[in-house]
């Protein structure tokens, strides 16, 4: 994928086509093995969202997070984990609403135990970085936190009964195991590789089309960790798996914030201007509860909600330049694993 991206606009463009050819098929391929995975374990498919397919498909966040940590990026490593909370809450589920083929019926109970955990977490993270440091003690009280809302909500599920979506046939008899590993493996790793490749092809493109450094970082490095999410919500939402596709947003939302921002805490104390902190993390809860209230509003996705969400995600991205733009140009890059250099926003 380097050398593509290192022949110009022609390989970046080339990069670009193949990996959104290959996102496509291998989200499809994932959203395919998760709904088998929820009928051989007979649970309902947003707890197999928040479980197993939101800890792949955050992936990227956690690697980008973890190395601007170890470069001693702080701004970076936690604007990144606050920033994939507002796009997956303002664009990828507005997507789920507005492309699934019926309204998405949320589960009750564990949509309630999602909601105890994302505020507390939330609000609880906030406290932490008021003062402008998230130190280590408080990064691994992060992770444990995360930890203990997946044992939570599998007690739940076990001990209620609760509400089965529609959008699974629980009769109809699932692939193998093998095949439903191997494609939920494949799909995964599909969809990182080409969610990889996009965001070292597009800010190749936008620089030769004469974008700007803030909005290349802003928009294609930040919404380029966000793909995996973005495309496997769509995906399940062209399948009828609307379950599927919050499930995974919610479950997002928790380990962007305990298992990511906490994780890279552990690495080093995360110091960042509060200035900064006072304008991401309002930002943040303002967006996370109103997804949440309308949720809970009837227990139904419908499509007007979805604008509301998409309409506030766009506020945001307009305060960002009119706020603190200034903030936007600094720090704006950073190493990742693999060597290469990419950019994301503060």
């Amino acid at each position: 994928m380097e050398w593509l991206v290192g022949q110009g606009v022609i390989g970046a463009l080339v990069l670009l086509v193949a990996a959104f050819a290959l996102l496509v098929k291998c989200a499809d391929w994932m959203v395919e093995a998760a709904a088998d995975l929820a009928r051989c374990m007979r649970v309902p498919p947003i707890l197999i969202g928040i479980v197993i397919v939101s800890i792949g498909t955050t992936t990227p966040e956690l690697a980008v997070s973890i190395q601007a940590a170890l470069d001693g990026k702080a701004s970076i490593a936690l604007g990144n984990a606050v920033g994939s909370v507002i796009y997956d809450d303002g664009i990828a589920l507005p997507l789920v609403a507005l492309l699934a083929p019926t309204v998405v019926v949320i589960d009750r109970i564990i949509l309630r135990s999602a909601t105890v955990f994302l505020v507390v977490a939330h609000l609880g993270a906030y406290w932490m970085c008021a003062d402008g440091t998230l130190s280590r003690g408080e990064g691994m009280l992060l992770v444990c936190g995360f930890f203990a809302y997946l044992g939570y909500a599998y007690w739940e599920q076990r001990r209620g009964r609760p509400l089965m979506t529609e959008e699974v046939d629980f009769d109809t008899p699932p692939r193998s195991w093998p095949t439903i590993l191997g494609l939920l493996t494949i799909g995964l790793a599909g969809v990182l590789v080409s969610s990889h490749g996009i965001v070292l092809a597009a800010p190749v493109l936008a620089t030769a089309a004469g974008v700007s450094d803030v909005i290349i970082a802003l928009v294609v490095v930040a919404l380029g960790t966000s793909i995996p999410e973005i495309a496997t919500c769509v995906t399940a939402a062209r399948k009828n798996q609307g379950s599927l596709a919050v499930g995974n947003i919610l479950g997002a939302d928790i380990l962007n914030i305990c298992w990511i921002a906490g994780a890279s805490a552990t690495v080093q104390d995360l110091v960042v201007p509060a200035d900064v902190i006072h304008f991401m993390f309002p930002a943040m809860l303002i967006i996370v509860f109103t997804m949440l209230s309308l949720m809970r509003w009837g227990h139904r996705f419908e499509r007007w909600k979805g604008v509301v969400l998409l309409v506030m995600c766009c506020i945001y991205i307009v305060a960002l330049f009119v706020v603190n733009p200034g903030a936007l140009q600094t720090d704006l890059h950073v190493t990742p694993p693999t060597g290469e250099q990419v950019w994301i926003s503060d």
